[in-house]
């Protein structure tokens, strides 16, 4: 299978460009995958493809960029010249743009595929009936909210154009075939990073705790709050803490996170260590003793949960939303805070840095969790869902296929 895969890509600032860089390591990998086609954004610097495990070619086309309303043409275009057997878009809603037109412009590709007749599945990593519009940055307009809702509902029916639609939490399933009554919709969980052969080990290095965030901050996820708190549980515990906030700004919030440091430059020990490259992530989060969520709402399943559980880490979240349900639904565990108290985050850290036996059991919960569905596994789910797809397309094509390859199979004699 040629398979194109429509994406934000690394080095991309691109919101998904991490998820989409562990999914082509994993899909090129599969001995049915004979090509990749990336069809990303536009960046500066060389895609970073230079993995190390043995598999298939990958060709880089980019052809689109962020607010552009020629997305939907470029793109079109690109999987015209390359001829992929299959196209992944892996989406959330503000992908293309966030700029209504072009956002919306970029949607519309999967309906092209299925009028191209080329079978197409789209990842939608969040839907709009489960987004906090004010809390995440779009807008705190009651007005405002309800013309949002209804340009959501009309994107999401062009989303479900595709093929097959593939959300990672059973509630996004029974939202979108309940409100659309959509029938192509199918559960496949976010899956896991990375999963070391190694056991985590859950000693920590020598010198302070840390007590560490990661993401893109300034809408719904806010770090003042864990500065705070990390704050009191020095004064109730004397215990050496570090605070490490990485990560950037959300593009809807430039700016953000140097506010903060300038405004908490009073405070000891808050590390800002910038964007975060792929190597540097298994060092951020082992050297960590727990990783906080400071988050007021959620925006869908959160990759940075199933990254703390692949390193054995004990994690604080808010008692909100999808993370809560992701909770119950994953086997993950934590301790909780509610969302807008100070205190309750502190006593949340302070039940976690001051027990290392609670630490552990945590760590070592989350880590089974993370490990039920790694990477690996999901892109087999993908690569199944696309045979359906196929077959229910071109069954007589399909059923050649499996008859040539059973020809190949039995025994030849050597004259």
């Amino acid at each position: 299978m040629k398979l194109a895969i429509v994406t934000a890509y690394p080095p991309s600032k691109v919101t998904l460009n991490e998820y989409a860089y562990h999914l082509v390591k994993h899909f090129r990998q599969k001995e049915n995958v004979t090509e990749i086609v990336l069809l990303t954004d536009k960046t500066e610097g060389a895609k970073d493809i230079a993995f190390t495990e043995d598999g298939c070619k990958i060709t880089v086309k980019e052809c689109w960029a962020f607010n552009s309303y020629t997305n939907i043409l470029n793109v079109t275009k690109a999987i015209s010249k390359t001829k992929p057997d299959a196209v992944l878009f892996n989406l959330q809603f503000m992908k293309f743009g966030d700029k209504k037109i072009a956002a919306a412009l970029g949607l519309m590709l999967p309906l092209v595929c299925k009028l191209k007749k080329i079978p197409n599945i789209v990842l939608l990593h969040n839907i709009l009936e489960e987004v906090d519009l004010g809390s995440a940055g779009f807008t705190s307009s009651k007005i405002m909210q309800k013309v949002y809702g209804f340009i959501g509902t009309s994107l999401t029916r062009l989303i479900l154009q595709a093929d097959t639609v593939a959300v990672t939490m059973q509630k996004y399933v029974d939202i979108l075939e309940k409100k659309y009554k959509a029938k192509n919709v199918t559960l496949i969980p976010h899956g896991t990073f990375e999963i070391s052969e190694e056991k985590p080990e859950y000693d920590l290095p020598q010198g302070p705790l840390q007590v560490m965030t990661f993401g893109k901050f300034g809408t719904y996820k806010k770090v003042e709050g864990m500065i705070e708190a990390v704050e009191k549980v020095r004064a109730s515990t004397g215990l050496d803490l570090e605070v490490v906030i990485a990560g950037t700004d959300n593009p809807n919030v430039p700016g953000y996170l140097a506010k903060v440091q300038e405004d908490y430059k009073h405070v000891p020990q808050v590390r800002f260590t910038g964007y975060v490259e792929e190597y540097e992530v298994p060092t951020l989060f082992k050297e960590s003793a727990v990783v906080v969520f400071p988050y007021t709402s959620t925006t869908g399943s959160s990759g940075v949960l199933h990254q703390a559980g692949s390193y054995g880490k004990a994690v604080v979240m808010p008692d909100l939303g999808d993370l809560a349900l992701l909770v119950k639904d994953e086997g993950y565990k934590g301790e909780f805070f509610e969302p807008t108290s100070v205190d309750s985050l502190a006593t949340a850290i302070e039940a976690i840095v001051t027990n290392d036996a609670h630490r552990i059991a945590l760590g070592k919960s989350n880590y089974q969790a993370a490990t039920a569905y790694p990477m690996e596994k999901i892109a087999d789910m993908y690569l199944n869902k696309f045979g359906a797809i196929i077959a229910k397309k071109s069954p007589n094509k399909t059923a050649r296929k499996a008859k040539e390859k059973a020809v190949v199979l039995e025994p030849t004699t050597v004259e």
